[in-house]
C-alpha cells in the first residue's frame, strides 16, 4: 500500500504491452474502455500506476480544491486485509475485486470551503463530481496503457476507510480496480443512440 504524493513523468519509462495503444484518438478510447472484472495475476508496473494517479491529479475540481487522496493497494496482503472490511456483509458482491493486482481508493477531503457551500448553498455535494472525474482520467488513462479497470461503488465505506487509516474529515468515496484482463474483450454492451438522450 502505497499513498500517492509522487513527482510526474513516470509516463517516460513505461513498458510497453500488446494491448497499449498511445495513438488512439479519443473517442476510440472512450468507445473501447469497458468494465474488467477478471484480471490475470500480472502485476502492474508502478509506472503505470503512477501515470493513472497523475492523469487524476490533472483532473478539474470545484474551485479547484482538488479534495482527493489517492490511496494504492498493491499487494495480496494489504488488498486482502482491506477486502475483508470493504467487502464484508451485504457488499460480499463486491468481493471479486481482492482477485485484482491493484485496488486504487479515492478518498475525500469533507471540511473543504467548496463542499460545505456546494452542499449547504446548492445541495450539491461537489466531491461526488470530483472523485467522478478524477477516477475517469484513471479509467481512461489506464485504457490507454492497456489495463483494464473498474469502478466499484459498493462497498462498506466506514469499515473501508478504517482498514485505511483514513483521519477524521476523510470520506472513502470510490475504488477502481486496476489490473490486466485476463479474458479477451467482450462484446460491448449497447448504449442508447444519440437521439434518444
Amino acid at each position: 500500500m502505497f499513498p500517492m504524493n509522487m513527482n510526474a513523468g513516470a509516463g517516460d519509462r513505461l513498458k510497453k504491452n500488446d494491448r497499449m495503444r498511445p495513438d488512439m484518438k479519443f473517442n476510440e478510447l472512450v468507445e473501447r474502455r469497458q468494465s474488467t472484472r477478471k484480471f490475470s495475476e500480472q502485476p502492474v508496473d508502478r509506472e503505470q500506476i503512477i501515470t493513472c494517479i497523475e492523469a487524476a491529479r490533472l483532473a478539474p475540481s470545484a474551485e479547484n480544491v482538488q479534495p482527493w487522496r489517492f490511496i494504492v493497494l498493491d499487494n495480496r496482503q494489504s488488498i486482502e486485509q482491506f477486502g475483508n472490511e470493504a467487502f464484508s456483509g451485504v457488499y460480499r458482491f463486491s468481493r471479486w475485486a481482492m482477485h485484482a493486482p491493484v485496488i486504487i481508493a479515492i478518498a475525500v477531503e469533507l471540511d473543504l470551503l467548496a463542499n460545505r457551500i456546494g452542499k449547504e448553498i446548492q445541495g450539491t455535494q461537489y466531491y461526488l463530481i470530483d472523485v467522478g472525474i478524477a477516477g475517469e482520467h484513471i479509467v481512461l488513462q489506464a485504457e490507454e496503457l492497456g489495463l483494464g479497470s473498474c469502478w466499484i461503488g459498493w462497498f462498506h465505506a466506514r469499515k473501508g476507510a478504517k482498514a485505511l487509516g483514513l483521519l477524521r474529515g476523510m470520506k472513502l468515496a470510490a475504488l477502481i480496480a486496476l489490473g490486466h484482463p485476463a479474458e479477451p474483450r467482450s462484446k460491448k454492451k449497447e448504449k442508447k443512440p444519440l437521439e434518444k438522450i
